[in-house]
């Protein structure tokens, strides 16, 4: 067993190393953002976390990637990678997460502009103007109280949460959602769910894109596939 201990940008680095080698995975989550371990049914609470470590079971559950490049929770685009940097310059000022997201909203639509892309799944291509694009790690829940969540990380899917041009005001709030994982599920946007998907745009430049929560620069096109169980991470035999 290897065992990270911090949030999801640090799972996401021992994530990278060791899917695909059938060691497991162990969680601590220890971070700001726990939103993998959430998903895993890993308690945030210190003690009960390394008591799973001990008595814990082993479950398989999908890894996404992106040009190579592993992610647990989500991957985007467009105006996501700034709503991300606000984010966190106002949480590293002791900003809570809820205001953050909020005046990250707010200073990124600053900024508002649309991304042309191309998508190609399942052997069809769309033209989209849209503002953001999100790729999550299997599908999330987008009602009810379990609304951000995954109920579901073995079904061997990407889900992609592909948004409409919109008004600067649906736009805040969608943003303010996506960023506190809440989601909902509403005509502004689609929903698409695939194995493999392609994401392309006009001059294939450099992109800024979020993987797990941090921001990197990737050339397109964007190449998402699903690796169906290749992790194999070590959960609380019953969820809390």
């Amino acid at each position: 067993m290897v065992i990270a201990g911090g949030g999801d940008g640090t799972i996401n680095a021992i994530a990278s190393e060791v899917a695909g080698t059938g060691i497991v995975l162990g969680i601590l989550p220890l971070g700001t953002r726990n939103h993998f371990a959430r998903d895993m049914g890993v308690t945030d609470k210190l003690e009960a976390a390394v008591h799973n470590l001990r008595r814990g079971v082993v479950r398989e559950v999908d890894a996404a990637e992106v040009n190579g490049r592993i992610f647990v929770n989500n991957s985007g685009l467009g105006l996501y990678p700034e709503l991300v940097r606000q984010r966190d310059r106002l949480q590293r000022r002791g900003v809570s997460k809820r205001m953050a997201a909020l005046w990250a909203a707010i200073r990124a639509l600053r900024h508002y502009r649309l991304l042309t892309i191309r998508v190609s799944v399942r052997g069809q291509e769309v033209l989209r103007h849209t503002p953001l694009v999100f790729v999550g790690n299997n599908q999330y829940e987008m009602e009810g109280l379990k609304a951000g969540t995954r109920v579901c990380l073995d079904a061997g899917q990407l889900c992609l949460y592909l948004p409409h041009p919109t008004s600067r005001l649906k736009l805040l709030a969608m943003s303010i959602s996506a960023l506190l994982g809440k989601l909902h599920r509403n005509e502004d946007f689609d929903v698409v769910l695939a194995s493999e998907l392609q994401i392309g745009t006009k001059r294939q430049r450099a992109l800024d894109v979020t993987i797990d929560g941090e921001v990197t620069k990737m050339t397109g096109p964007l190449h998402y596939k699903i690796r169906p169980k290749a992790l194999r991470v070590m959960v609380p035999a019953e969820k809390p």
